[in-house]
């Protein structure tokens, strides 16, 4: 995320000195490296996010996976079989 983070930034100082250089407005540049800032903001917060969601469907399924490894016996509601229950066949 912070390489994604650092060309955001690289890019709001170095669109409006290219646009400054093209003659371009000084207000216009700064409108334009404003809006940069804006959506790299945004897109370091919806990052982050997504990250912490990972992070967090990752440790519940490290979770399940252990609570599975730990209940190897067969429970009272689990499958398994049951041989004196048969249905009748065809």
């Amino acid at each position: 995320m912070s390489d994604v983070v650092r060309w955001g930034a690289f890019s709001c100082a170095l669109v409006p000195l290219v646009l400054i250089i093209n003659g371009a407005s000084w207000i216009g540049a700064l409108g334009t490296a404003a809006g940069l800032a804006a959506v790299t903001c945004t897109c370091r917060a919806l990052l982050r996010q997504s990250e912490r969601t990972a992070a967090r469907l990752r440790t519940r399924a490290l979770r399940r996976h252990r609570d599975r490894r730990v209940h190897s016996t067969p429970s009272a509601h689990g499958g398994g079989r049951h041989s004196d229950r048969r249905t009748p066949v065809d």
